[in-house]
């Protein structure tokens, strides 16, 4: 694109250069390698009172890496899937299976038997990774799959003698959280460490387009599918970010909570890799869901970062204690996974004192495509500019390309989009073209600055006698009502209009009514797009990550 076509770039901050260099290191293991090198001695990672230092992170790697080469005989591109929370194995684990020149199946340790089942027989996993709370899942199905090698985790295998004895046995006979399960060819993890400690490491040549990552997405419709994100998508994508906030950060002093699971990418790219960059410590929240838990833990550190998703930082603010917490060296929260609403932005800004920057991404894109500037004053309601060497363009249903100001799907090009979907070129021919944009299924608009702001997803457009309603405003709407604690709009069938606007709430005020919410919609929003069905719920469905479920809110509407 020619800087006519790149009108972002005027609004870029200062010091964030156009393009960043996706060749700089040659897999992310080389990146990961580095970083312990250079901050060896400085911590990287805690959990449950423990701290694993970089040189930690790097020796107990090496020891997993050559179990997996040495006794399980795995050769490159050999699929493993991980199965954990976020525990110190995790990282231990994800720099394992890079620096061995394997394929990284991040997976969902709350996925129920058929979806654990879909994902090892998809991704073809020869070896798992898991925490035995969850391990009587695997066990229900891994004879139905080609996996062969298991190794178990404790959740206090990390933590050191006695407190990882101690864990262990309360979470297993006093809590009872550790199900019965039988894998007989099962290696525990501290064992696999221990045994690759003592063997010689074998010399590994890993190459930029090897696939370092299948990262299962939902996508648009279907069956989760696996996006082959190569080791040049990763390194580029960190490199994009890093660029981006770097003049905000503080080498070898960032202090980032990391609430989401690094199992999504979100945490993947923007806590672990793009922190370790600058020798950052990571606190590892491994059950976020338990705020009043999540809020004792954050109150204790001077914590300088946190990324999240909307609902999390509307929970957060929800939990007594939190308005209490520490924010003086807070000066970066980053907001993404979904629409970040401006009275979520606006309280969070009022509380912590920091601007709550909207990002946005995809799985597809390893995941970062567009971010707000850091310094901004106030949330704006973009998800940002494009970041460092990617290109977006609104497009038609054929492909033209939109004028300023016109409402299309978002699509991207850049080194971080995605190879494509594993095995399944019909599904990447959808939404890959052969030119190299992607269509992200996103409808948004672009302004004559540059910024970015997303409409909404297009399979959850509503249309109403023939106008687009998007639930996303519908919902921006609703939760500035005091009373609100949570809303998602659907679209239900409707006789006279085709479709309706249905809402959806839960309650922070008992006393708030029906006509409440209608005389509020009336205000602000016109006839069509007002919710003709309004409803109150105890909660709204979601995922592991917190992002909303609208499709569950719709289907029993259709029934």
């Amino acid at each position: 694109m020619t800087s006519d076509e790149r009108p972002w770039l005027a609004s870029y901050p200062e010091g964030v250069p156009a393009e960043i260099d996706p060749s700089r290191y040659r897999s992310v293991a080389a990146l990961l390698a580095e970083c312990c090198d250079r901050f060896r001695h400085r911590p990287a990672f805690f959990n449950m009172g423990r701290t694993l230092t970089y040189d930690d992170l790097d020796g107990k790697s090496a020891a997993l890496a050559n179990y997996l080469l040495n006794d399980l005989k795995l050769a490159r591109g050999d699929r493993v899937a991980i199965m954990l929370p976020n525990v110190l194995q995790y990282p231990v684990a994800i720099m394992a299976v890079l620096r061995a020149g394997l394929t990284l199946v991040n997976t969902n340790p709350l996925y129920t038997a058929r979806e654990l089942k879909h994902q090892l027989t998809d991704s073809g996993a020869a070896a798992i990774i898991v925490l035995e709370n969850f391990a009587h899942v695997l066990a229900d199905v891994i004879g139905e799959t080609s996996c062969k090698h298991v190794i178990v985790s404790a959740l206090g295998d990390m933590l050191g003698f006695p407190k990882s004895a101690i864990t262990n046995c309360v979470v297993r006979r006093i809590k009872k959280l550790v199900p019965p399960f039988a894998l007989p060819k099962a290696v525990r993890f501290n064992a696999a460490l221990a045994r690759g400690a003592r063997e010689a490491a074998p010399k590994i040549e890993i190459d930029a387009d090897d696939i370092a990552f299948l990262q299962y997405t939902g996508g648009t419709t279907g069956v989760a599918k696996g996006a082959m994100l190569t080791h040049r998508n990763m390194v580029a994508n960190m490199l994009q970010a890093l660029a981006w906030i770097r003049p905000n950060m503080r080498e070898g002093e960032e202090v980032v909570v990391t609430a989401l699971p690094l199992y999504h990418i979100f945490a993947l790219t923007a806590n672990m890799l793009v922190f370790a960059r600058v020798g950052g410590y990571n606190h590892l929240i491994t059950n976020p869901r338990d705020m009043p838990a999540f809020v004792k833990a954050i109150a204790k550190i001077k914590f300088t970062a946190l990324t999240g998703v909307n609902t999390l930082f509307a929970g957060l603010m929800n939990t007594p204690g939190f308005d209490k917490v520490d924010f003086s060296r807070l000066h970066l929260t980053l907001g993404g996974g979904m629409a970040v609403q401006r009275a979520v932005a606006d309280r969070w800004k009022k509380v912590t004192g920091c601007t709550l920057a909207e990002a946005y991404g995809l799985t597809e894109t390893a995941p970062a495509v567009c971010i707000n500037p850091l310094d901004l004053p106030d949330y704006n309601g973009s998800i940002g500019l494009p970041i460092p060497s990617t290109d977006v363009s609104i497009q038609d249903e054929d492909g033209k390309t939109l004028a300023i100001g016109e409402v299309g799907e978002l699509c991207v090009r850049g080194p971080q989009v995605m190879k494509g979907y594993w095995q399944r070129p019909d599904e990447t021919a959808k939404v890959l073209a052969p030119d190299g944009w992607l269509r992200t299924g996103d409808i948004a608009r672009i302004d004559g600055s540059g910024y970015v702001y997303i409409v909404d997803r297009k399979k959850d457009m509503i249309l109403v006698s023939g106008f687009n309603v998007y639930p996303n405003e519908i919902e921006d709407i609703v939760a500035q009502v005091p009373g609100v604690l949570e809303v998602a709009a659907v679209g239900v069938p409707d006789e006279k209009s085709g479709e309706a606007v249905k809402i959806v709430i839960v309650r922070k005020d008992p006393s708030l009514t029906v006509e409440d919410i209608r005389a509020h919609c009336r205000a602000n929003l016109t006839g069509y797009k007002q919710p003709k069905y309004i409803e109150f719920r105890d909660s709204l469905p979601k995922t592991n990550v917190g992002k909303i479920l609208r499709r569950e809110l719709r289907e029993p509407a259709k029934a």
